[in-house]
């Protein structure tokens, strides 16, 4: 158990017999009367968000993840299939689950999965990935670096805006958070 004091953006706290994922949060201390703790919180297994408040007294269960080095293996189309690198054992999530994260996941990629009870709660990804660029515009002679951009299509089906003088066949760097191009790889 913890303060409500100490709710930190990203924890996962056990509520009302379902775990909540704190989506954002205000420490708000009135002139008048006692301080509360403002969150929104979202559902981990319906994804809904809701606006919950904390006295500064209460207290909250925290609830305790598990995390476990996986590597991606191959999807079929609707699900994704990883394997724990310690216990060899499988597991698959389905397209929904792992939402705009499927663009930046090639076989044998490691990502870091977060359990609650042998049940997986959360992906995270690397800081960037490297993907071969397979559709873009010609590149332009002379191009340097500058503001222009042009959209290329990755391997993964993932459209970033690259530099102009970036070729279909090369391989770049892309962030994972915000799905940007990097540099060259």
């Amino acid at each position: 158990m913890i303060n409500a004091t100490d709710i930190r953006r990203g924890m996962i706290l056990k509520m009302d017999d379902g775990l909540y994922q704190v989506f954002d949060f205000t420490h708000i201390t009135p002139g008048k009367g006692r301080a509360f703790v403002q969150t929104k919180l979202r559902n981990l297994e319906s994804g809904v968000i809701k606006d919950y408040r904390f006295r500064s007294s209460d207290r909250v269960e925290k609830a305790f993840l598990d995390s476990h080095e996986m590597q991606y293996m191959y999807n079929d189309g609707e699900f994704y299939y990883f394997m724990n690198n310690e216990t060899f054992e499988q597991i698959s999530l389905s397209r929904e689950y792992l939402g705009d994260g499927i663009y930046y996941l090639k076989p044998d990629t490691i990502i870091s999965m977060q359990f609650h009870e042998k049940r997986p709660l959360g992906v995270q990804l690397p800081a960037s990935v490297e993907l071969e660029v397979v559709e873009t515009e010609p590149a332009v002679k002379n191009a340097t670096v500058s503001n222009v951009t042009k959209p290329a299509t990755t391997e993964t089906g993932l459209v970033v805006q690259v530099p102009p003088f970036i070729n279909s066949g090369e391989t770049i760097k892309v962030n994972t958070e915000t799905g940007e191009y990097i540099s060259r790889a």
